[in-house]
């Protein structure tokens, strides 16, 4: 069922143009960007079935194009248009983090990193250089599969550091397994890039372990 056969009451643009988006629940916009429904099945609660099976807006906005298609009820339009709407999230929060030191919006650092790889199937490791001021330079991901000290190259992270003049960097990587729990070789790995990124007087300022719903600081958790 389209919107516009949807009950008055019931229409989220109608709510919108009314109240604002505010004033909208999460299956409300998400209705609004998906328009139809399936047959015998309205937009509405199609939107509310998506957001149950990625566990909520959080979930959602980490899906890759892969997840989409996986999931019945989307067409190829809606998951590009929805595709769309999921990079120029992360985009933002991109810009966000170029124009303020990261520092000064942890809460941004951590959204940008689970939209980035924390719904992703296997293991990441990404590099996020800074400037003397503590703005993002770039993030990049670095390493990926089974992340281990050995297939983890400080070299190729120190060589990178000296080409983008990164004053400092950030450390993340995520766990396929859902557990954020840093592990001892998540430690060890750590200390070691230190170790090398010293050399050439590039400070590590913290290493985060993401997951689709949480990312774990080691620096709070005093493990630096």
């Amino acid at each position: 069922m389209p919107l516009k056969d949807l009950p008055a009451d019931l229409r989220p643009r109608e709510k919108l143009l009314a109240q604002g988006p505010a004033a909208l629940g999460d299956a409300e916009l998400l209705a609004l960007l998906l328009r139809t429904g399936l047959q015998g099945k309205n937009v509405l609660v199609l939107a509310q079935e998506l957001l149950d099976r990625f566990d909520g807006v959080a979930g959602l906005l980490g899906a890759s194009l892969q997840d989409l298609q996986a999931t019945k009820g989307l067409g190829p339009a809606k998951r590009a248009e929805l595709a769309a709407v999921l990079e120029l999230a992360r985009r933002a929060l991109a810009c966000q983090l170029k124009a303020q030191p990261v520092f000064g919006s942890p809460e941004a650092v951590r959204h940008y990193l689970q939209l980035a790889f924390g719904h992703k199937p296997h293991e990441v490791f990404a590099v996020l250089f800074v400037d003397a001021q503590n703005r993002l330079i770039a993030m990049e991901e670095m390493f990926r599969g089974t992340l281990t000290q050995a297939s983890v190259y400080p070299r190729e992270v120190a060589v990178r550091a000296l080409q983008l003049n990164a004053a400092a960097v950030l450390l993340a990587h995520n766990h396929p397994s859902g557990d954020a729990t840093p592990s001892t070789a998540d430690q060890q790995l750590t200390q070691r890039l230190k170790s090398a990124l010293a050399l050439i007087d590039v400070q590590v300022l913290d290493h985060f372990v993401v997951v689709r719903h949480e990312v774990v600081s080691m620096a709070e958790r005093g493990l630096m």
